[in-house]
């Protein structure tokens, strides 16, 4: 298919992350899922090669490129198999906020060592009895004279194990709701600041993930991101693009189980005859294929339209629903016709049916998602023109 959203130097691009992917990246897929996390040298040498932070403007240490780089990053690990490397977590969803919220000293102080990789950054949203419900979080910041003092806990998060920054969510007041919520640059070597252990999940072992928990952590004035009480606000500004990552990836892996299958079951003598050779086999896949295509032009819009500034919240729900449940049947049909061998962990299908399973929740829910579009239905509707 030829995709006409991107440049020959998007394609040079591509190709360099490529190679960066499968050869220094994916060899070393089982130490990072053993330990489950991935080495910092693998983000040293991500920043080193310009694959951080493009987005970020080059007097900042990034590249000054549009949003389709990153988009080819995150496409590219997924074709590689390699869900650890949390680079668009780093680059595309915490980054950003400094981007465009922080001060200047802000920027100044950490964008540039967030894009060489010499410090990684996480954000703490999520707590363990607040699901989705953002304007639910108990974790609070008091004002004491010039500093916050923050106390509350954080659950799966992302990069969590080996942030060096983390973005903390919290109450400023706790009256005033969604009103309520500000935003705090938290350095992880700040005492009360304490993780708890590597969280072990399903899928996406080699990716860290863990608890995170503040005691009476005080932080300066300084810390704080932006307004006080627009927390809430800014998320939900930086959500869309967010969402347009997560069906990023689950097109990608789409695209990669389809072909792994095929290649499988070119390859497997079923009674004689390849398994491709088998109507059900041929049936299976051209569903696949069609459901693919059309996710394809979805999200290659979506990308175009993040790019152009006119992506809505609706349309990114949209897109993160509808492409991550097709993921799931997609990889588990593909499963079902690797047969046996799609339950042995050493094969690529395997790990990414078990990877493609968070999908539905990060991010926000699919549940969310319909709440979302649901709520908007009148545009929606008027979109149609009718």
């Amino acid at each position: 298919m030829q995709r006409t959203i991107f440049s020959e130097e998007h394609q040079l691009f591509r190709a360099s992350a490529r190679r960066f992917f499968e050869d220094e990246v994916a060899p070393h897929r089982e130490k990072f899922e053993t330990q489950g996390y991935v080495d910092r040298s693998i983000w040293e040498r991500a920043g080193e090669l310009g694959f951080l932070c493009t987005v970020a403007p080059p007097e900042l240490g990034g590249a000054g490129c549009d949003r389709k780089f990153s988009a080819v990053i995150l496409e590219e690990a997924a074709y590689a198999g390699q869900t650890g490397p949390a680079f668009w977590l780093h680059s595309d969803m915490a980054t950003p906020y400094i981007l465009h919220y922080g001060t200047g000293a802000q920027k100044t102080n950490w964008i540039p060592q967030l894009a060489s990789g010499k410090k990684i950054m996480a954000i703490a949203m999520s707590e363990p009895g607040g699901g989705s419900n953002l304007a639910a979080i108990r974790t609070r910041a008091d004002l004491d004279g010039d500093d916050y003092i923050i106390n509350g806990s954080k659950i799966f998060i992302s990069n969590g194990y080996l942030a060096d920054l983390v973005l903390v969510v919290a109450k400023t007041d706790l009256n005033a709701g969604a009103k309520g919520i500000s935003l705090f640059l938290v350095e992880s070597d700040t005492p009360g600041f304490n993780r708890g252990k590597l969280l072990k999940k399903l899928g996406m072992k080699a990716q860290d993930t863990a608890e995170l928990f503040f005691e009476d952590m005080r932080v300066p004035k300084e810390s704080l991101l932006g307004e006080v009480g627009k927390g809430f606000a800014y998320l939900m500004t930086e959500l869309a693009w967010e969402r347009t990552l997560i069906a990023i990836q689950a097109i990608a892996v789409i695209e990669k189980a389809i072909a792994d299958t095929y290649q499988y079951a070119s390859e497997r003598d079923v009674f004689g005859m390849p398994l491709s050779q088998y109507q059900n086999t041929q049936f299976k896949l051209a569903d696949y294929a069609m459901a693919a295509k059309a996710a394809r032009v979805f999200v290659d819009d979506c990308i175009q339209r993040s790019v152009d500034g006119t992506l809505d919240a609706v349309t990114a729900a949209m897109a993160k629903a509808w492409v991550t449940e097709l993921e799931g049947k997609v990889l588990d049909g593909c499963v079902q016709l690797h047969g046996g061998y799609g339950f042995i962990w050493d094969y690529p299908i395997t790990r990414a049916f078990a990877d493609a399973r968070s999908q539905r929740i990060v991010g926000g829910t699919n549940e969310i998602m319909r709440q979302i579009i649901a709520k908007s239905m009148p545009k929606v509707i008027e979109d149609y023109g009718l």
